[in-house]
């Protein structure tokens, strides 16, 4: 594991701290505590043709146009596969980015309300529950209630998921641990000995 710097090297254009961008770990999370995640993504056609592309899905749902015109809701569907990821990737800043361990996985996932092109999807996370790990000293178990809503407040999907966090103390330990060694010190080199050749 390579050691992250806890600051970036002051510049000398600021008089104050350096504050790293991190998400928040496990002894910050709150169960109850909702954090709505800002700003909202509007899906567009090229989102969804290159996200249904990328991941070889031919639905013609997503694709085809005019079959799509003759399906029940009249118009291309957003993939769902491409919500579910964009929620996710949305809550990354406030919540996980640099305290995730692993995510464990994701369950009770719903899709109640189409997304279309053009509609802008904004969700929020619901801590759900939290414990510390068993068998992982410094980590913890946190289960997460996402969901996802346009820009009409309908809601167009929910999921659970469980993600293995950080604890503040585990993680600067991880890193200390994985810092490189510091040189040894050498001593000089003999007379007549200096510069080889």
């Amino acid at each position: 594991m390579t050691r992250q710097p806890d600051a970036a090297p002051n510049t000398g254009a600021g008089t104050g701290r350096t504050v790293l961008q991190r998400g928040l770990y496990f002894d910050e999370l709150e169960t109850g505590t909702v954090y709505a995640h800002r700003p909202g993504r509007t899906l567009t056609e090229a989102d969804n043709v290159l996200f249904s592309t990328l991941t070889m899905n031919p639905q013609p749902l997503h694709l085809d146009a005019a079959y799509s015109a003759g399906q029940p809701f009249g118009q291309r569907l957003v993939n769902s596969m491409l919500t579910l990821a964009v929620m996710v990737g949305q809550s990354v800043a406030q919540l996980t980015q640099g305290t995730l361990v692993a995510q464990l996985g994701l369950t009770d996932v719903a899709f109640p309300h189409p997304l279309f092109h053009g509609d802008t999807l904004y969700s929020e996370t619901l801590v759900a529950g939290r414990r510390l790990s068993g068998s992982r000293p410094g980590q913890g178990i946190v289960t997460l209630a996402h969901t996802g809503r346009n820009q009409d407040g309908t809601v167009v999907a929910t999921f659970t998921r469980t993600a293995l966090m950080w604890t503040e103390a585990g993680h600067a330990a991880e890193q200390d641990a994985a810092a490189p060694a510091a040189p040894a010190p050498t001593s000089p080199a003999p007379p007549g000995r200096a510069g080889g050749g």
